[in-house]
């Protein structure tokens, strides 16, 4: 974790921008691992799977971590996802939004949002499209129980390092129209374990790390649907 701490505070990040965070992607991991990351200092944790999760979150609930969705969200696991995560970050229709706001328990704080953007247009990947992201974010922010906090997007894989920085400049120029009507706006989620120092240097403020910290994964799995 260390090597990847040190890589993240001496990337050139945006002078406009807060230090980036580091989200450890947790998914697929078992309790334990995650426990043990929490005893070596990293706090956030980022699951893609809102039934997987569940479980760690209980179970590691007295360590007092934080918990991101980062993961596609089915509109049957919104009540879930907003009772157990501290963040979701793949909001990308009204639909969420609404059904998110309604599950928010009242005596929680509001739900960290970020909306998903679907930056390259591919079509096996979940997001907004660009020109939607305004309508989203004032639906989000015009709910009392969820707080607009910014923007994320996994850009598409791409050997050629101008391509990927193009992809993050992008998403930065979208985050920078966003925070102009919403100025409380702190949060750009992009960048992974292969280019997150590019994303940092185009203006991330938040990156997404897994295998960097935790090895190679275990064997993918599929969340069921129902």
């Amino acid at each position: 974790m260390q090597a990847a701490l040190s890589s993240i505070d001496n990337a050139a990040r945006r002078p406009d921008r807060p230090p980036p965070r580091l989200l450890a992607v947790s998914k697929t991991r078992d309790a334990a691992a995650v426990a043990a990351m929490a005893a070596a200092g990293q706090h956030a944790f980022g699951e893609n799977y809102v039934q997987e999760a569940l479980a760690k979150i209980d179970a590691l609930r007295p360590l007092g971590l934080e918990w991101h969705l980062i993961g596609h969200l089915q509109s049957n696991k919104a009540k879930d996802a907003a009772t157990a995560f501290d963040w979701v970050q793949t909001v990308d229709r009204a639909k969420l939004v609404e059904a998110l706001a309604r599950h928010r328990p009242a005596d929680a704080p509001p739900l960290n949002v970020l909306v998903q953007v679907n930056i390259d247009d591919e079509a096996s990947k979940h997001g907004c499209r660009p020109e939607d992201v305004p309508a989203l974010a004032d639906a989000i922010a015009a709910q009392p129980r969820l707080r607009l906090r910014g923007l994320m997007a996994i850009p598409a894989p791409d050997p050629d390092p101008a391509r990927r920085r193009a992809a993050f400049r992008a998403m930065s120029a979208l985050f920078d129209a966003t925070a102009t009507r919403h100025p409380g706006l702190d949060t750009l989620s992009m960048g992974m374990s292969d280019d997150y120092v590019d994303a940092i240097e185009e203006g991330a403020t938040m990156v997404r790390i897994g295998s960097a910290l935790f090895g190679a994964r275990p064997p993918k799995h599929e969340e069921p649907t129902a």
